[in-house]
């Protein structure tokens, strides 16, 4: 997105890391703890710590629809309880050990259906984003998930991971990253317009308040 007037606006979203310990993340993202070993892992919902660990690394989404909710509604029901909804929704889609999703258009419908929540995959290009954000909105966007560190090099392929976009400057993009790095990318994370495309799909779901409520 080109550099442009756009009015500052962060909205005071709660942070979910996909993770329950989002101090730990950087340790399991870089393979020196595993995620089973999460000392928090009960608290997801998970019946064991395998369960939990296989999980943990596919609820990007979920971390997104959490920090909505609480932002929202007040509440973060447990990972792992969501991902069994989204799993039923068609969300996700698993075969064996392998995971396909988060699936855009299911799940909008089940954060519609489900949670009351105002909810609309698309194609968004980063002035729209902009725009949604500024209208009170949340927006889960599709990016590579090396965009924890937006400094580094651009990654040779774009989407993978979810992040929430809770703010909007005409500089930046502001982020709420659930597998961003403690101190560094995960909260009210700034990632600058002009490398925001290197990491960005053109794809998101957009988010609103329930009806009745404001945004």
């Amino acid at each position: 997105m080109a550099e442009s007037a756009v009015a500052p606006v962060v909205h005071e979203v709660p942070y979910h890391a996909q993770w329950e310990s989002a101090e730990l993340v950087r340790e399991i993202v870089d393979g020196r703890l595993e995620a089973a070993a999460d000392p928090r892992w009960g608290q997801s919902g998970a019946a064991t710590p395998e369960e939990y660990g296989w999980w943990s690394w596919r609820l990007c989404g979920v971390a997104c629809l959490r920090m909505a909710l609480d932002h929202w509604w007040g509440v973060a029901p447990a990972a792992i309880g969501l991902a069994g909804e989204c799993l039923a929704a068609g969300a996700y889609v698993r075969d064996g050990e392998s995971l396909r999703g988060l699936v855009h258009t299911p799940f909008a419908e089940y954060a519609r259906e489900r949670w009351g929540l105002a909810a609309q995959a698309r194609e968004l290009t980063p002035e729209e984003i902009a725009g949604e954000v500024v209208d009170g909105h949340l927006v889960m966007v599709s990016v590579h998930p090396s965009i924890r560190e937006p400094y580094g090099p651009e990654p040779v392929r774009r989407g993978g991971h979810l992040v929430l976009a809770v703010g909007a400057t005409d500089t930046a993009v502001v982020i709420h990253n659930p597998s961003g790095f403690p101190g560094e990318s995960q909260s009210f994370a700034r990632v600058p317009w002009r490398s925001f495309d290197g990491f960005y799909s053109g794809r998101g779901i957009v988010l609103g308040p329930p009806a009745g409520m404001g945004a």
